[in-house]
């Protein structure tokens, strides 16, 4: 995709999305890591609903380090998969205070290494934690970027380079955060609003796009 047309797609997405930025709730990079290891298969709007409690529990990784998992999963069992979440953040704290003086790492490979980490949870961390010009790529950020052209992959991971690739340095944390803005309002996964869609010039899915022509 020519650069261009990536800045001109990303300035579409900016006016239709100012200030995006991440719904998780959090005050420091330790209540950004719990906030995204809970944030699987379940919303951030809910995981914002168990974390303030959460925290006045369990204020540092030491606290959760110390916990009893079924008492973590008390605090969390609205979310899904909470039983294994629990344990996921007790073990993950628990590496944290034995490696890490119970901060949170800043890089990529120490991040891994924390249970219930993926690539995804990582990336959103460095991103918002640490300021770092690297791009986290979830089920929304996949799908847009793939049918807006961003990228033409069969995995996340895969995606996840070509976007690095493509999108200007300085830009890729914002990208993510508009493009899962678009794919919750606009570039849903079924039925998508494509007649609202600002930038379905860019879109690769003919169908979809031909779809959007009306509103251009």
């Amino acid at each position: 995709m020519q650069e261009n047309r990536v800045e001109a797609l990303l300035q579409g997405l900016r006016t239709a999305y100012p200030g995006a930025q991440s719904r998780l709730k959090y005050s420091n990079p330790f209540e950004l890591l719990v906030a995204a290891i809970l944030s699987a298969q379940t919303t951030d709007d809910q995981v914002n609903k168990v974390t303030p409690g959460l925290f006045r529990r369990y204020p540092t990784a030491a606290a959760l380090a110390a916990a009893d998992p079924e008492e973590v999963a008390a605090c969390i069992k609205s979310l899904g998969l909470y039983r294994m979440k629990a344990a996921n953040l007790v073990a993950a704290c628990r590496i944290l205070e034995e490696k890490h003086g119970g901060q949170v790492p800043d890089n990529i490979d120490e991040l891994l290494e924390l249970p219930g980490v993926g690539r995804k949870v990582a990336n959103v961390v460095l991103s918002n934690a640490f300021g770092r010009d690297v791009i986290a790529v979830d089920t929304h950020v996949f799908r847009v970027a793939n049918r807006l052209g961003l990228a033409t992959a069969g995995s996340v991971l895969e995606t996840e380079k070509q976007l690095m690739t493509v999108l200007p340095p300085g830009t890729r944390g914002e990208a993510h955060h508009l493009l899962i803005h678009h794919g919750r309002a606009i570039c849903r996964a079924r039925h998508p609003k494509c007649r609202e869609c600002v930038v379905s010039m860019y879109c690769s899915d003919e169908d979809h796009k031909n779809r959007g022509k009306a509103s251009h």
